[in-house]
């Protein structure tokens, strides 16, 4: 008998979880200040659901996703992200013939099989929140303005805050395009998942922790020449 846990899981002992509690407590709080409530979707899913939500050429859904059948042959997946079922709960339940906008906050486990390291587990938690019927600026203004809040409230010191964009859907595929060509010149170089990524979404290969390819992503193209 294995008495043993699998790799990539943890106990979170009597000891532990007063932290957790001020942690989700403070998040709670925080988030229906700003007036997001609370959603709670499934641990597991139909597959499709996070092929179609998260991308069907990210790492999550190509490497990472634990996924299995049921008794009737159904392939479901455990929920690598927050995300998709928030989207599905949208517009599986019409939220939207009721509610002109809708913002919702989640906290709950996910699983990615990935390879465990300090601090990162294949079963971890996260909170996150949604804001679906709205996508003026001022969203996403106050969705960072909210996680720094969460941060600071937390008392954490020396934080930067780093604003990342893929660009709109006029201005991206000239980006990939771009990323395309350069990364070609080194196909032969590029590891069989970076060869995939090149043709089914070469913006992935940036992501990319192969030693050859991080000093050819210093001289890749960069987003500002592309992005209005």
């Amino acid at each position: 008998m294995n008495l043993g846990i699998p790799r990539g899981v943890q106990d979170i002992l009597p000891d532990e979880t007063p932290f957790w509690h001020l942690i989700e407590n403070t998040a709670r709080n925080l988030f229906e200040k700003y007036n997001y409530e609370e959603i709670r979707t499934p641990i597991f899913e139909f597959t499709e659901l996070f092929i179609k939500g998260t991308g069907e050429t990210t790492d999550i859904v190509m490497k990472e996703m634990y996924t299995f059948q049921d008794k009737k042959g159904r392939s479901l997946t455990l929920r690598p992200e927050g995300t998709p079922g928030v989207i599905r709960a949208y517009l599986m339940n019409k939220i939207y013939a009721t509610t002109p906008i809708w913002k919702v906050y989640y906290i709950g486990p996910m699983f990615r099989y990935e390879r465990p390291q300090a601090g990162r587990y294949r079963q971890f938690h996260q909170l996150g929140v949604e804001v679906l019927g709205r996508k003026d600026p001022y969203i996403d203004f106050e969705i960072i303005n909210l996680a720094i809040e969460f941060l600071k409230t937390l008392e954490l010191e020396n934080l930067e805050v780093e604003i990342n964009s893929l660009g709109c859907t006029k201005c991206r595929p000239a980006y990939r395009e771009a990323l395309k060509n350069y990364f070609s010149q080194y196909k032969d170089i590029l590891s069989p998942i970076d060869q995939e990524r090149l043709e089914r979404n070469p913006l992935r290969i940036l992501d990319s922790k192969d030693e050859k390819i991080i000093p050819l992503k210093e001289n890749a193209p960069q987003p500002l020449d592309f992005f209005m």
